[in-house]
């Protein structure tokens, strides 16, 4: 999130559309009903299904589920259309003035620079042009043909209503509602926040999906401003904090990069990735990459990683593809992997094509499941028909369960959506033989380094360095992890106060550079319980700590004029006054400068503007393009025929074999959370498991009318990669959609069928859905996909 939960209250219009924050955050929706109570907030809901969240909002519309993006360009072709575009902040706070180089073309569903043989760009088209000082070009008049505004005005011009309408499903009238609403937010003294979550990343272009609402947000100014923002609803308590923390394949903590094999050198690392400014006087934040990784290698090998060495770099893996678990899981399916731990997600119930997953731990060696709860996962191989299809005597896999703690049986912090770092403590001591997953994965390199100390190996070097230098090796306390993650002088011991103060000579240590204020000299600031708001609008410095700095809302810099002066007074968050800065918030800006020298909100980019042409950042193209669903209910693309899906999906060997086509599976399918179960984890508690008992399938009234099926029927439904037996709910929650002509029936299935818990033995929805990912993070399109469904025999 931009902003964070309590700020929601702010604003004049909320947009939920990828979420259902109603029905999956109903604790953080409160703010929702806050605004709407006491600041007259707008609830617009645009979701495949009216769900809780539409149930309160003062206007819904429905839309086909992998639609977003050409629902969203539509808007973006209203606002400019009608001028309803804060073209203050455009100007000075986006790219729309910038001239884009000659070359890059789009033309029939294609950016330029596309090879076919193999379905990838060359991006180099997709850039400025370049001054003879490396600065991007710029008309100031947004005349120039080739400038950013003029190229988006051409690449969304085909988005008109009934466009929009024939390709989402959404009805005209409904359409005009939404737009007209969000359109209201153009003016100075009015703001949206977009609030979205897994209904826009779990899709084939679920990068571009969030991207394109930001392009809507910059466009209206409502980025960096009370209220406003880009708010990114987290699926449970610590998503931000693992994320943070190098969740995600491609990422390192602090998102710094992992590196890849074309940079064998520390060098060759921070060259590609300490960008140079294409801007002249821009802040160019990631100007400190270079501080932030030689830091984090400290934080990794300690006084092994000295500058002879690289400071350990050479020890870093380097990879040639993305190595997410979906990658992991295909190679274990091939048998390339010989073993896998697993911490922290029940793959069997939650990766996609649930079949192929079962063949895939079927061939490993080893496999080992750290959990609190018997997981499906754990239990892969009890062969138990209907549920897990596995030949049991050809199973070579060795299964090792080590019962790790609960969040509750634990201390340390827990990082929320709105980038709080909250501190908690531990409510009771784990059962029996549990651990902690700090005390387990401790205790497995502790004897890690024995072997290799006693046996050799090979690459020993690295695992012998690890900077392991706590109380207690076995079991580090989070006191000890927590003050690594925050930063340190390495001569002196002395805890950093902010990321400005690390070096790029080894001289400081630093886990993860965002968390750096977390736990200073001055003690633990996360476990801050200061409520005390003297604004009045949500900011709440005393509580907590968010990252980066203790800072609430990003981006503040946008919420003042290039003059220092708030576009709304009543939403002031710093301000220009007196010769200095002020304000409510901690400046996201050198608050040293100013008005006109620090006019650059967006100082994470090179040229410190919000990007409306997202240069070589994604791998779609640097405008939004709407395309098919990889399983399309309609089969064609009405924009472009000859390019109905992304063109540069990430395709494993063999998966083509597993899309389904409409003649098939004639109905979309798309998947949700349930408020009475969190994930999979209460399937467990057996009061969760009264109030929802087992899971079921939803699907209008008049397919199943056409189907003859009744409400609590038992159905089959089935995709290309498997079937599943569920109960029928027949509801006027879900509406057959007029698309291109034809009539789409939408399927929904909640995420929460188990046969190892409470609750009724059932499928997980997971056996239907494809593997095909987003190409730029691997995410699966769990929420558009194909399949049929008839009533079963009983």
């Amino acid at each position: 999130m931009t902003n964070h939960w309590i700020d929601i209250k702010n604003a004049n219009v909320v947009i939920i559309m990828g979420g259902n924050a109603a029905e999956a955050h109903p604790v953080g929706f409160g703010w929702v009903t806050e605004a709407m109570q006491h600041n007259n907030a707008k609830l617009i809901v645009v979701d495949p299904r009216f769900n809780r969240s539409a149930s309160l909002a003062d206007h819904y519309a429905p839309i086909r589920s992998g639609t977003d993006i050409a629902f969203l360009l539509g808007v973006i072709r209203y606002l400019i259309s009608t001028n309803q575009v804060n073209f203050d902040y455009v100007k000075a706070y986006t790219n729309a003035s910038y001239l884009v180089r000659d070359d890059f073309d789009f033309h029939e569903g294609l950016f330029s620079g596309f090879d076919e043989e193999k379905s990838d760009y060359n991006k180099e088209s997709w850039f400025y042009q370049l001054d003879d000082d490396g600065y991007a070009k710029v008309d100031e008049t947004l005349e120039h043909p080739r400038c950013v505004w003029n190229l988006l005005k051409q690449h969304v011009e085909r988005y008109d209503f009934d466009t929009v309408s024939n390709i989402t499903g959404t009805p005209v009238a409904d359409y005009q509602i939404v737009c007209d609403a969000i359109a209201s937010t153009h003016t100075k003294d009015r703001v949206a926040t977009f609030m979205y979550a897994l209904g826009w990343t779990h899709h084939s272009k679920g990068a571009q999906n969030i991207r394109t609402m930001a392009m809507v947000q910059l466009l209206l100014g409502n980025i960096g401003q009370l209220g406003g923002g880009v708010n990114a609803l987290r699926g449970h308590a610590n998503v931000q904090g693992a994320t943070d923390m190098g969740l995600l394949a491609q990422s390192l903590p602090g998102y710094v990069k992992l590196p890849s094999e074309k940079e064998p050198t520390l060098a060759d690392h921070l060259a590609a990735h300490t960008p140079k400014p294409l801007r002249p006087g821009q802040t160019n934040y990631w100007k400190n990459y270079p501080s932030f990784y030689v830091s984090l290698l400290k934080a990794f090998w300690g006084k092994y990683a000295t500058p002879e060495n690289d400071f350990g770099y050479d020890w870093m893996p380097k990879w040639d593809q993305m190595y997410d678990f979906g990658k992991h899981l295909d190679m274990m399916y091939r048998g390339e992997v010989n073993g896998c731990i697993v911490q922290g997600v029940n793959a069997i119930n939650s990766m996609p094509n649930r079949n192929k997953n079962l063949k895939a731990l079927s061939n490993l060696k080893y496999l080992v499941v750290l959990d609190n709860l018997s997981s499906e996962t754990a239990t892969f191989w009890q062969n138990e028909p209907g549920f897990n299809e596995v030949d049991t005597a050809s199973i070579q896999t060795e299964v090792f369960r080590l019962p790790t703690t609960c969040f509750a049986e634990e201390e340390g912090s827990i990082v929320n959506s709105g980038r709080w770092m909250q501190w908690h403590y531990k409510g009771a001591n784990a059962p029996g033989e549990a651990m902690a997953d700090s005390e387990i994965v401790s205790g497995i390199l502790m004897e890690l380094k024995k072997l290799y100390a006693e046996e050799g190996g090979r690459l020993p070097e690295p695992v012998k360095a690890v900077n392991w230098e706590y109380t207690d090796k076995h079991n580090p306390s989070s006191i000890e992890l927590s003050k690594e993650l925050n930063g340190y002088d390495v001569n002196t011991g002395r805890q950093v106060s902010s990321f400005s103060e690390l070096k790029a000579d080894g001289s400081t240590a630093c886990g993860c550079w965002l968390y750096a204020g977390s736990w200073t000299e001055q003690g633990n600031q996360m476990d801050r319980r200061d409520n005390h708001d003297p604004s009045g609008k949500g900011i709440t410095p005393g509580w907590a700590f968010a990252w980066p700095m203790n800072r609430r809302v990003l981006y503040n810099r946008a919420s003042c004029d290039v003059n220092g002066k708030p576009w709304d007074s009543n939403r002031t968050i710093v301000e220009w006054k007196g010769g200095k800065w002020e304000g409510i918030d901690v400046p996201d800006f050198n608050a040293k400068l100013n008005p006109k020298d620090s006019a650059h909100p967006f100082i994470m980019q090179p040229e410190g503007v919000g990007r409306l042409f997202a240069l070589k950042l994604l791998k779609e193209g640097p405008f939004p393009e709407h395309y098919e669903p990889v399983e399309s209910p309609i089969g064609t693309n009405p924009l472009h025929p000859k390019v109905v899906h992304s063109p540069v999906l990430r395709w494993f060997e063999g998966v083509k074999d597993t899309i389904g086509t409409k003649e098939e599976f004639p109905y979309a399918c798309t998947t949700y959370s349930l408020t009475e179960h969190f994930n999979f984890w209460t399937t467990h508690c057996r009061l969760a498991a009264i109030s929802m008992p087992e899971t079921f399938v939803e699907m209008n009234e008049q397919l199943a009318a056409e189907k003859g099926i009744k409400n609590g029927d038992l159905v089959k439904v089935s995709s290309k990669r498997g079937h599943i037996f569920t109960k029928a709910l027949v509801t006027k929650r879900l509406r057959p959609l007029q698309v291109n002509g034809q009539t789409v029936h939408t399927l929904g299935i909640p995420r929460h069928g188990s046969h190892n818990a409470l609750t009724k033995k059932a499928y997980s929805c997971n056996v239907l859905t494809t593997e095909m990912g987003d190409a730029n993070t691997g995410v699966p399109e769990y929420k558009a996909f194909l399949v049929n469904v008839e009533k079963a025999e009983v």
